[in-house]
């Protein structure tokens, strides 16, 4: 497959906000990152590169945390006021891209997959619009590493950086709209990424003699198709769940029963109360089955990020930013459940917050999945998404400090 880009492609909508050569420096910083992908807790260079283009903005209060993350401090009009902040992901995946594009990965078998490379430059870009008509406080632009292991807004929290912040903004491209298309919208938007293992022990026999074992195959296949009843049968029609089994590993030879087996798998939910009931009767059917087939069972949870639910007060904050940005036909409704996770969420557990989806497909483009080797955000995300952010903060800032919000 072969892309052709535009040399730069600013969308109309937000041309006004962009300088020519501040637009042409926001699209040469995304594809170097996208040329020079990194994988998570190994964004040095990501990093660096970030850092240099906040300070050619006259951007200087930048402070290193959470190992390479960047946390670059905006001044607003009244540094007493409440601290607003925006977060960009800037982590890629190890995947060997396909996407033909002229600054494709030069880094064999790492790629921007997720679009994270346009986060962190629109990150850059709204950090440049806020140093230009700064918010009513001060604004905090978070670049945070890790996002794809689920570990890096909680490393960030951790520093200490965001600590006293009123409120944070984010956003993810989605090749589903059109550039120019945003969702921001109250109540669930990402789903909840628990993960699980399964032990299993009986007791091992010749395959010809199954009656002297205690098969754990056999437990294990049962378990699989117990724990497909948590959904359909536990949880409430109207709740959204997953839960998968995504590995099995057991034996050696097909005419050996071995004494143990091993399942992996992942739990998905978009609500804290389905959350709680789908892990708690995980490990109750996994008891249960494993009793009635005479093996032992140890279920083992991994916490991992919790569901994305937008409260309604910051998702129309976000929503009058798309409004005053891009007009009121910009926004759009997800239109169907989401069950991938966002470390996003993290934040969102201690600081309100509201998470958007930012369209990234070009006119007549075809909806491309995320984590695939031919994924890619269309330019033009770049520069929306950085117009929103800067204007979510700037109206929130206002709210929160009383202030008259700004007029375009």
């Amino acid at each position: 497959m072969t892309v052709s880009t535009n040399e730069i492609a600013v969308p109309r909508i937000v041309e006004g906000h962009f300088a020519p050569d501040d637009a042409q420096r926001l699209v040469d910083l995304r594809r170097d990152l996208h040329r020079h992908p990194e994988l998570s807790w190994k964004e040095q260079g990501t990093a660096d590169k970030l850092a240099a283009a906040l300070t050619a903005l006259g951007i200087t209060d930048i402070v290193r945390v959470a190992g390479t993350g960047l946390v670059a401090r905006v001044p607003g009009r009244d540094r007493s006021a409440p601290v607003v902040a925006v977060r960009g992901d800037i982590d890629a995946l190890p995947i060997t891209e396909n996407t033909g594009l002229p600054f494709t990965s030069e880094n064999p078998g790492v790629m921007h997959a997720c679009g994270h490379d346009v986060h962190a430059s629109w990150a850059v870009g709204a950090a440049m619009l806020l140093a230009r008509e700064p918010a009513a406080g001060d604004v905090l632009v978070v670049f945070q590493p890790a996002e794809e292991l689920g570990d890096g807004a909680r490393a960030i929290l951790e520093s200490g950086a965001l600590a006293n912040v009123a409120a944070i903004f984010g956003g993810h491209v989605d090749r589903r709209f059109e550039v120019g298309q945003v969702v921001a919208q109250a109540g669930a938007l990402a789903a909840s990424t628990d993960s699980f293992a399964i032990e299993i022990v009986g007791a091992g026999a010749h395959g010809a003699r199954p009656h002297e074992s205690a098969d754990p195959i056999v437990a294990a296949a049962a378990i699989i198709t117990a724990l497909q009843t948590l959904v359909s049968r536990r949880l409430d029609p109207a709740q959204p769940g997953v839960v998968t089994v995504g590995t099995i590993n057991a034996g050696t030879a097909g005419n050996i029963i071995p004494d143990r087996a091993r399942l992996t798998g992942t739990i998905r939910a978009t609500t804290v109360p389905a959350r709680t009931l789908l892990t708690r009767e995980l490990e109750r059917i996994v008891a249960g089955v494993a009793t009635a087939y005479g093996v032992t069972a140890t279920t083992t949870l991994s916490g991992g990020t919790p569901p994305i639910v937008n409260p309604e007060r910051m998702a129309n904050i976000a929503a009058r930013a798309v409004s005053s940005v891009l007009g009121d036909a910009a926004l759009v409704p997800l239109g169907t459940t989401n069950m991938g996770g966002e470390d996003f969420a993290v934040y969102m557990e201690t600081i309100p917050g509201c998470f958007m989806r930012i369209g990234a497909r070009e006119p007549g483009g075809r909806v491309i999945a995320a984590h695939s080797p031919e994924y890619y955000a269309a330019e033009g995300a770049l520069f929306i998404g950085a117009a929103v952010l800067a204007e979510s903060a700037r109206i929130a800032s206002a709210m929160f400090a009383g202030a008259p919000e700004n007029k375009r």
